[in-house]
């Protein structure tokens, strides 16, 4: 089977006929021949028939893999990529199939009565689907299952307006962010399941373009089958702020007389996190010389701070390393660890299908890892509450990469409340 170099097929089929619902892709792609989907599928349910079941495979041109959701959906996805792994794209079918609920509900898609209307329902969740599927601009969240944070300068004044206005529209839950990256957000807001965050902030994100919306949402975990409404307005190019709620209040009224009452007078506030969006923390906090790029996850509450500028390096290193290369390498350390040294979750036989086996046979867990190629090197820290992995130029000695790591995770967890 023949396909393309450099891209990413995702199909979507119904799992007791093989009917495919659609198929979308990234990359330098065509939408596979039916004849490819119908082997790719058949291969599955021939183990099925078999009491096998398929869930990856490598072949010489690429990655696939098959997932199977509430016995009605199936999903396969197949990469060509260099270096896919298969973490990313078993979080890849999770994220999709999460918006599809989002979107749909689970009933409509547990219980598939017409194939048809299914196929049109379906293109409303396009739009999301797709931002998963693009090469990621922003944050790491679709890979971590972590929201992606950003650290404003004077987050009590934000975190107080949020709580008022969300008050104000009769909601306990409530949001602010920056290019999808939540700033500030209520109590019960985080209390959502850390994918649900995740992805009503990809959601809002794909929403742009409108000063106001009001959208009917599905909790994947907390609400899967009853809609709430979720309510977003623009407040400058890239700022949102959002609310859950019931049947009320309307969306004309909340926008009439609560978003100017609240926001207006925190413009130049909003401002200055718009600059911080590329560093995601102030710049009152130090970070030590040599870091292109650091990830720092909170495990306790399954928050992620991604940095990929503002920091103090050479113009070489400015020129040798965009902000795309810089996020890309951080993924794939990110990757490497967690799927070969760190436990990014509990342990249990769905992350034991995403580690490589050997780690099973320490006897301790590790709580460090580095590696260095020919142009730069990473550190990687594992602590009860934290995960940090930094990227810094080859300059850097490997024997300075752990006080280099160790500086920056103490920076940042004690001049910030993240």
């Amino acid at each position: 089977m023949m396909f393309q170099a450099g891209a990413v097929q995702l199909l979507c089929l119904t799992a007791s006929s093989g009917v495919p619902l659609f198929c979308r892709g990234r990359g330098a792609s065509r939408q596979l021949p039916f004849s490819v989907i119908g082997s790719l599928n058949g291969v599955h349910m021939f183990g099925s028939s078999q009491d096998a079941q398929l869930s990856s495979t490598v072949t010489e041109w690429g990655r696939v893999l098959w997932r199977v959701y509430h016995e009605s959906i199936t999903l396969i996805a197949v990469s060509s990529e260099e270096g896919a792994s298969e973490l990313y794209l078993e979080r890849l079918l999770e994220n999709v199939f999460s918006c599809m609920v989002l979107i749909l509900g689970l009933d409509d898609l547990a219980n598939i009565k017409n194939v048809e209307r299914l196929k049109r329902d379906l293109r409303s969740c396009y739009k999301l689907i797709d931002s998963f599927l693009e090469v990621p601009n922003e944050g790491v969240g679709d890979l971590t299952h972590c929201a992606d944070c950003l650290i404003p300068q004077e987050p009590t004044i934000l975190q107080e307006c949020l709580d008022g206005f969300s008050q104000a529209a009769e909601s306990e839950f409530g949001c602010l962010l920056v290019d999808g990256k939540i700033v500030v957000a209520t109590e019960k807001w985080w209390r959502l399941a850390p994918q649900e965050v995740v992805l009503l902030s990809f959601l809002v994100r794909s929403l742009g373009g409108s000063s106001s919306r009001d959208y009917p949402v599905f909790l994947p975990q907390g609400s899967p089958n009853v809609p709430h409404r979720l309510l977003c307005f623009q407040l400058l190019a890239g700022v949102d702020v959002c609310v859950l709620c019931g049947p009320t209040p309307s969306l004309q009224k909340v926008e009439r007389e609560l978003v100017c009452r609240f926001w207006s007078p925190l413009i130049d506030c909003l401002r200055i996190c718009v600059r911080l969006k590329g560093r995601c923390f102030p710049g009152t906090v130090s970070i030590p010389q040599g870091i292109l790029g650091l990830l720092l996850i909170n495990r306790d509450n399954s928050r992620a701070l991604c940095s990929i500028q503002g920091f103090q390096e050479s113009a070489q290193s400015s020129a040798s390393f965009s902000q795309e290369r810089r996020r890309e390498l951080l993924r794939q350390f990110y990757t490497l660890a967690t799927t070969r040294y760190f436990l990014a979750e509990p342990q249990g036989e769905k992350h034991r299908a995403l580690t490589e086996e050997f780690q099973f046979g320490f006897t301790h867990e590790p709580v460090q890892c580095y590696l260095v190629t020919d142009d730069c090197k990473c550190f990687g820290i594992q602590t009860p509450q934290y995960q940090c992995f930094v990227l810094t130029t080859d300059s850097v000695p490997t024997f300075a990469l752990r006080s280099l790591a160790t500086r920056t995770l103490t920076a940042l967890t004690t001049q910030t409340a993240f």
